[in-house]
Formats: C-alpha cells, structure tokens, sequence
C-alpha cells in the first residue's frame, strides 16, 4: 500500500510528452514513475544511500563487492546468474557502480519482458542468497577488476589526490577492494567476508536510503500497482543517511605541490581548492558560472593565453569529487614540454585570472547567457536510452527535491553574486593543493601510495610564495570572453514535405555525393552533418596517414577559439582522420550551424602551416602514437586483429619510427597533395530542408572545386577508394603471438576471432541470434563460474561489412593459450546446450531479436551513426532491418543448429579463426615457448600474412559509378 502520490509539479522540458508521478510506498522508498507510450524499451533503476565512505575499516572494497555479489541469486530465483540469463535473453542488459555515498543498480529489458525483470531485480533488495561458493569466486572477480585499474593514470592520481587527506575522513579510503582486502586480511583478522557482507547488507540496505526510478509504455496507474507489489517487502530500518564529518583536508594536506610519476607520457597539472559544495546553491550555479569562465577556452581566457605561449594542449575546468559536505574545484591543465618548463608561470596566471574575476565582479550579462544556454539545452534535450535516463534520475533523487528531480543542477537560474564571490574567494592560495605529474621525475620521488604503487613527493608552498609567482608571470591581454554570437535564437522546426523514412541521395557529380535525411521522428531543432573527405595519398605510407593527423588535430587547432563558442551553444564538431582521407562532423542546433561549417571549409581552403603550432601539435601527436603502448592487452589484442585483417592499414610502431624527422616543410608540400585529388561524400540530416543541404554541397564545392586556382580535383575512376578485407582460408586456425607492449602489465589477453563471411541477411540474423543465445553463457562460465577475469566477453565483429565473432577475455590468472582452451572447451559444452534448446526458447530468443531490431532510434545522433555506418562501409542497406527481421521470422532452429555446425562447432571442417595472444609479464615465459601446433597455424609477420590472403570484394568504392 503506498503511503501515497503526491502533486509535487516536477520540472520537465517543454518537448518532454512522458507523464512523471511520484509515490512513496509504506516502507519510505520513494519512486518516481515514468510513463512513455513511445518507448519500445523498459527500464530501471534503484540508488541505494550507501557508498564506499561506509566501508569498515579493514574491509576496504566490501560495499563494491555486495554490488557485485547482488547480481548472483535470490531465494525466489536460486539458479546463478539466472537474473542476468533472463535480461540478456529479453533483448536487454543490466549493470551497476559503487560511489562514495550511493551504489546504483540498473537494466533495460524489452517491454514484453520488463515485469518478470522487475520482479527478479527487486529480490536483490529483498532476499538475496550469498552462497560462500559465489562469495569466494567474485572476490576474485573484484580483483580482476582492480588489476585492470593498476595501470590507469585515472585511477592512480584519483587515489593519491584522496590518500593526501586526513585518514580518518571516508574520502581517504580506497573504494574497489582487492583480494587482499577481502580475502587475505580479514582471514587474518579471523573475520568471515561472508558474513560481513551479509551484516554490511542488513544493516544498511534499508527502504528509506533507497531511490527507485521505474520506466515503461504502461500507464501510471498500472506501474505504480506492479511497484507496491514488488518493492513494499524490503524492509525499513529507518537507517540515517551515513555523513561523513567535516572537509577531508586539514592544513598539512594544503598548500602543498606534489610531484608524481604517470604511467603515460605527457605532462599534467591539476590545480585544486576544497570548496563548499554547490549542491547547496544549485539554482545559484557558482561552480559552473566560475568553470565556464576558467575552463573558456576563446580569446582572452587563460587556455589562449597558455596555447600562444605554447604551453598547454588542454584546460578543463569545474567541480569535481563532490559529496553534501564537502567538495573540490578542480583545473586540469595537458602541458607541452614547454609547459613543464614554466609550471610557476601558468600557476602565477591562472591565480592572475582569478584576480581578473574578483576585480571585473560577477556579470550579469554572463550569467544570464548562461542560464539561457543552458535552458534551451534542458528545453531541447535528446532522448537518450531508457537505461540512462533512469541512472541519471534515480542518482539526482538522494541531493535534489522532487522538483527538480530531472533538471538536477542543470538550470542555473538566480543571479546571485555573493554566492559566486564566497566560491571565487575559496579558489585562494592559502589553501590551494598542486598535482603536478611527468615521467620527468621518475627517480626524484621519496613516497609510494600504498593502493597502486604511485610514486610522489610533497613539497610546501606558501601563499607568498604563490603570490611572487603571479607578481612575475607575464603580463598577459587577459580578458573575458565575447558574447556569443552562436547562441540560437531560431528554434522553430522546418515543415517536412515528404515522410522520408531512409536517406535520398539528393545530388551526385565527380566532386561529391550528398545523402539527405530529414527529421521525421524527432521534432527538434538540430542537424547532424558528416563530410567525409576520400582522399587517395592520405592512406599510402605511414608518413602520410601521420601527416594527415597532423593536418587534422591542427585545423581543429586554428579553429579553437572562435569554434569554442558554438561548443558553448550547443553546436559541436570534430575533425578526425581516417585511413582514406578525414571526416568532419557537426552536431548541433541547426540555426547557426551554416555559419561554422563555412569557416571551417574556409580554414580548409586557406591552410597553411604554422610552425609554432606545428611544434606543439607534433609534440603531442608524438606522445599519442608513444602511449599506444600502455592500453589495456585486450585492446592490443584487438588492434592487432584489425591490423590482420584490414588491408592497407599501417602498424602504430611505423608511425612513431618515421614521425621525428616529419618537419613543416614535409607538411606544407603534403597538404596540397592530399586535396589535390578528393571526393567528399556528405551526410546532412535533421531540422534542415533539402534545398538548404544542396546548398551546403554547392558551398563545399565551389570553395575546394570551382574557384579560379582550386585546391581539389575530382578523383579519376581507378582511385575510387575500396574497404577490403582478408579472407582467412577456410578449415584454418590463425594465431599471432606477441608480448605486451607495457613489460609491467600483469595481465594477458585473448581476442578469439571467428570469420562467418560477407553481409548477407540471412546469414547475418543466424549470426546475431547465436551471438544472443551464447553471450550470457559465456560470461556466466568463463567469468563467474571460472573466474579467469573481469573483462569476459562474446560479441559480434563487423569489418567493413565482414560479418564475425569475438571473444575478449582479459585475465592475471591463466595465460592466452589457456584461455583459448577454455574458450573452445565452453563451445564444446555449449553445443550440447543448443542441441537441448526447445521450440519455445528458441522463439523467445528469435523474438527477444526481433524487438531489439525494431527498436526506434533515440535521437538524431543515433539515427545518424547507424544511416553513416550503411555509407561507410558501402553496403547502402538502409532498410536493413526490415529486412532482417523478415528473415528471422523465417528462421528455424535446425538452420540455428547447423549455423553453429558450419561456422562456430570446434573442429568444423570450414570454420575459419583467427587467435590473438597477448602475453602479460605472469605469462612471458609461455609465449617464449610459443610454437606452430598441429591444429594451428602461426603468424609470424602481420604484413608477409596479410599480402599472400585473399580478400573479400569490397562494399565501398562504387561511388564513382553511381548514377541518379
């Protein structure tokens, strides 16, 4: 029975068509229910009051670990994992994350499925069950997880900025755990984990801390009756709310300078003040009012000033690391080599545009342009994945009240300027603490933070001292920035004439092709444009594919701070190059967009190399192609296996071997010669009119093509460029050996590739389907029963239209060709499996499949990244789903069963795969004994493999042959 609903009026935006209720159940939970009528997905999620900082002492990590342990089984529900089985197999997915003071549960289902997946999700809040066999294998779940962190520079300063505060505070504790907390020191101190656990989950898991976001097509009035049914059991222990007692830092933690060793190279500076929290003065907005003029990066702001000098590649700048109580600001700022040089100087800046803001006082005028950006940002708002949308609100719900339960702090709307100087006047040297990390000072540091091994030193600062550093920084024009002039003030939306439901190719010639898809389905105003440049001389050697991301990352550079400003408005693009040429993308409010699409062809159109900037952007594309070396194995597993099968790629060790002697010159003469001869393929989409996207072609055109000295000629028809791809040799077993690239990286990998062939929809939907039906049996036995590691997981490839199987595993505990064993020994076991599959689950699963099909995109950005895909890879199956969901309706089990037979079985005559090994520091040893096996077939040189295969006939590069 619920206590009741009540009328609080929540803020939604104006497009927002979803009816919201609030309702609080007997037991004090409280839920907010949505309703969407549109929604061909369910969600929820339930945010428990509970984090980290309530970790006891000696058990580091034991709240993550009842997140993990929560997913398992109930008493309801006893079988393993069952709870997962169920989601995945209804089309959908679940997850969830510890914080310091909430942990969130979540899932997606498909509508036909979600009551049964609320009824399951809801026993973990109920009666879990925590058997001491599940308790002892996810222990080592959670170690794998953090042995995957060990590595990370996100995760190292993270801690150290929290191990240089008072011990006694919660934010000084180390959140993941590990299985020394877990398991080695808790044993020692003659404590059970398991019976901790189940304490920890008794005595705080209470229905008054717990938030609950529910999301269906279902009325209100019907969600609210399945709620009180499923959740008024969990019991109320009116538990308070842990808060941690006062600020974290005391004075030795203050104005201190810490020198840090990074895993990666490149040189960083965070610059961070505790602070009182904005939570409190939300609708003030002080933090984003300060981070908006810190972080801005257009003339006049300390970034372009820092950029000149040639001294930082990057600044961001706001709150962060925020509870009720206390709170930091933080600026973080990427340093050249130069910049490390002058570390006094940008601090002596960065105080002197402090002191600009405190002299200039607060301004109205940027408040209020802030405020009315970030209105029509909230008012014209995507719709994301259900998923999402439920996280978000369920974690707003513990620090807002109900009213502003979907806005959070997301609309600044009271000008309040002593709000704003109490925050500016926190941001002080006196109680300023300085991270400053380099790999210049390996060797020069006295301490180690205890959880991940960092290497630090800390040095005492003063105010003074601070103040002698601003005294002699230069003085720099600094000033506030401009009003922006690509704030949209045209929001209508264009009258669509024709109901288009996939893109039209509107134009074609020599010079380019234009696709067009108007908004039918999302009735907002924004566009979404790609323009994708082919150029042949881009992808020829390593020399010129890293010329061509020079040339992009330093358009993107000239670009910066007058491009800053649409970023600020909502009207975002990027620049990026790819193995035939570069790709620009705009995404944003449509009103101005025309307005930075042609500066931006105009900045293409009168490139020339500036060679300060050239120096800097060089620089930093150096330590990018130098840090490749320090990815996680599986994602040098997975490179490698691109680097195997994409022809004419270029291996990263070339690019950083010929990168030091690229000079300006080099580029100067590269340029010219990589637009010399191009095709831009466009994609224009969203609130834009036929006639406005032609003309935007003809612009493009007429700029690079048809000016009296043009920059660009068309392509002739034999550099039409093609996606090809190798075609392993069938009844052969590939695998390419190689050692980590990071010698300190304990863990090794396994990409497990399986070749099934060229994009056909029949072959396709078999493909998916088995993908479906294998992919949580494949976490459940590798992962949970096995343990060999976090990362476990089983998904489709897709190759420029080359359709395969992955698995990825990560693991410390067995080597690459261990795994591979159990890989192939789960496909044997999982055979049998499908040989028992009834009728009834088999047209579950092909239903679960079909639902995931016709499932409308969210927003324009989704709709436009599936449309592009089609394009890119050629294929130009717009209707592809249709199609593949007729094709499904067909499909029997027998065709699944002998799908498997043909492409996946162990030991199939025609099965085609191709291994990736990467050998952790536990495993060296193993790969040094690596030798051709029987069955298998090694690579020894990517390249010499990859130029004796047969290659797939490519999708792509008819364009030259297209006809209107």
């Amino acid at each position: 029975m619920a206590v009741g609903k009540d009328d609080t009026v929540i803020v939604k935006a104006r497009i927002d068509k979803r009816d919201y209720r609030r309702v609080v159940l007997s037991n004090s939970l409280q839920v907010l229910l949505i309703s969407d009528l549109d929604t061909d997905k369910c969600a929820a999620s339930m945010d428990v009051g509970v984090g980290y900082f309530s970790d006891p002492d000696g058990l580091e990590g034991l709240a993550h670990f009842l997140e993990h342990m929560l997913f398992y089984a109930s008493e309801k529900y006893p079988v393993e994992d069952s709870y997962s089985k169920y989601i995945t197999e209804h089309g959908g997915s679940t997850n969830a994350f510890t914080s310091s003071e909430h942990t969130n549960y979540f899932f997606d289902v498909n509508t036909d499925g979600f009551e049964e997946a609320l009824d399951r999700f809801a026993q973990f809040f109920t009666k879990p069950l925590m058997s001491a066999d599940a308790t002892m294998r996810e222990i080592k779940a959670v170690d794998s997880e953090n042995q995957k962190n060990l590595l990370s520079d996100a995760w190292r300063m993270n801690q150290l900025q929290k191990h240089l505060s008072a011990e006694d505070h919660p934010y000084h504790k180390f959140s993941t755990g590990n299985w020394d907390t877990l398991e080695v020191r808790p044993k020692a101190k003659g404590l059970d984990t398991r019976n901790e656990l189940i304490k920890f989950y008794e005595e705080n898991y209470s229905a008054n801390l717990m938030h609950l976001v529910i999301y269906t097509n279902e009325s209100l009035d019907k969600i609210q009756n399945l709620v009180e049914e499923k959740f008024q059991d969990i019991r109320n222990t009116d538990r308070s709310c842990f808060r941690p007692a006062g600020q974290p830092c005391k004075s030795e933690h203050l104005q201190i300078l810490v020198r840090t060793v990074p895993i990666k190279q490149g040189h960083k500076l965070r610059i961070v003040w505790p602070i009182t929290p904005e939570i409190h003065y939300y609708t003030e907005g002080p933090c984003r009012y300060l981070g908006h003029l810190i972080g801005h990066e257009g003339e006049g702001s300390l970034y372009y000033i820092l950029k000149t000098l040639g001294w930082a590649t990057g600044l961001s700048a706001g709150e962060s690391d925020w509870s009720l109580d206390f709170s930091f600001f933080k600026v973080a700022i990427d340093l050249t080599d130069a910049g490390h040089e002058h570390i006094e100087d940008i601090v002596g800046l960065l105080f002197k545009y402090i002191e600009l803001l405190q002299q200039s006082g607060v301004c109205k005028w940027i408040f209020d342009e802030l405020s009315a950006v970030c209105e029509t940002k909230f008012h014209y708002q995507d719709k994301i994945p259900p998923s999402d949308y439920v996280v978000n609100i369920a974690s707003n719900m513990l620090f807002y009240p109900a009213k502003d339960w979907l806005t959070g702090s997301s609309l600044p709307s009271k000008f309040s300027p002593s709000v704003i100087e109490m925050i500016l006047d926190q941001l002080s040297p006196n109680n300023v603490r300085i991270f400053w990390e380099s790999k210049s000072f390996e060797g020069h540091t006295d301490k180690v933070e205890p959880w991940y091994g960092t290497a630090y030193s800390v040095e005492k600062i003063t105010g003074s001292a601070i103040q002698g550093w601003v005294l002699s920084a230069r003085d720099e024009n600094m000033h506030l920035p401009a009003p922006n002039i690509f704030i949209p003030t045209d929001l209508s939306l264009k009258i669509v004439q024709e109901k288009v439901k996939f893109p039209v190719l509107l134009s074609w010639s020599s010079y380019s092709a234009l696709w067009y898809k108007p908004d039918t389905l999302f009735s907002i105003p924004k566009a979404y444009v790609k323009i994708d440049f082919h150029c042949p001389y881009a992808g020829n050697s390593p020399e010129a594919e890293v010329l061509t991301h020079i040339f992009t990352q330093l358009l993107m550079d000239y670009l910066n701070e007058y491009a800053y400003y649409a970023q600020v408005a909502g009207l975002y693009y990027s620049i990026n190059h790819t193995d035939d040429g570069f790709q620009v993308t705009l995404l944003g409010y449509n009103h101005k967009l025309r307005i930075l699409l042609e500066t931006l062809v105009q900045k293409i159109a009168t490139f020339g190399v500036k060679a300060d900037r050239f120096s800097v952007i060089k620089e930093m594309v150096t330590k990018e192609y130098e840090n490749f070396k320090y990815q996680q194995p599986y994602q040098q597993a997975m490179y490698y296996c691109s680097l195997i099968l994409r022809d004419q790629t270029w291996p990263w060790k070339e690019q950083l071997e010929v990168l030091p002697d690229l000079q300006v010159e080099d580029l100067a003469k590269f340029v010219p010669a990589l637009l010399s001869r191009t095709f831009i393929e466009c994609y224009i989409a969203g609130n834009i009119e036929s006639h406005e996207a032609e003309s935007m072609a003809r612009h493009m055109e007429d700029v690079l093509f048809k000016c009296s000295k043009p920059l660009c000629r068309p392509l002739f028809s034999s550099q039409h460029l093609t996606n090809r791809v190798v075609k392993l040799e069938s009844g052969m077993n590939y695998f390419y050996p190689s050692e980590c690239l990071n010698p300190d990286d304990e863990n090794s990998a396994l990409v497990h590739y399986i070749q099934v062939g060229r994009d056909d929809f029949k072959l396709n939907v078999k493909l998916q389907l088995f993908a479906l039906v294998a992919k949580q049996p494949t976490f459940h036995q590798l992962r949970s029963v096995e343990q060999l590691g976090y990362i476990t997981v089983l998904m489709q490839r897709n190759d420029c239209g080359i359709r395969g199987l992955q698995f990825i595993i990560q693991s410390t505990v067995k080597g690459p060709g261990n795994i591979e064993e159990r890989v192939e020994a789960f496909l044997k076991m999982f055979e049998t499996k499908l040989h028992e599959m009834t009728i009834d689950e088999f047209k579950s699963n092909v239903n679960a499949l079909i639902d995931m099909k016709l499932e409308k995109h969210k927003n324009l950005r989704e709709e436009s990244a599936f449309f592009w895909r089609e394009i890119n890879d050629g294929t130009l199956r717009f209707d592809r789903r249709d199609f593949e969901v007729e094709a499904l309706r067909q499909l029997t089990l027998q065709e699944l069963i002998d799908f498997f037979n043909e492409y996946v079985k162990v030991g199939a005559p025609q099965k085609k795969t191709l291994s990736i090994r990467v050998y952790g520091n536990l495993h060296s040893s193993e790969y040094k004994a690596e030798a051709s096996e029987p069955h298998l077939a090694k690579i020894d040189n990517i390249f010499t493999f990859r130029r004796s295969q047969s290659l797939y006939g490519s999708f792509k590069g008819l364009s030259g042959q297209m006809k209107l």
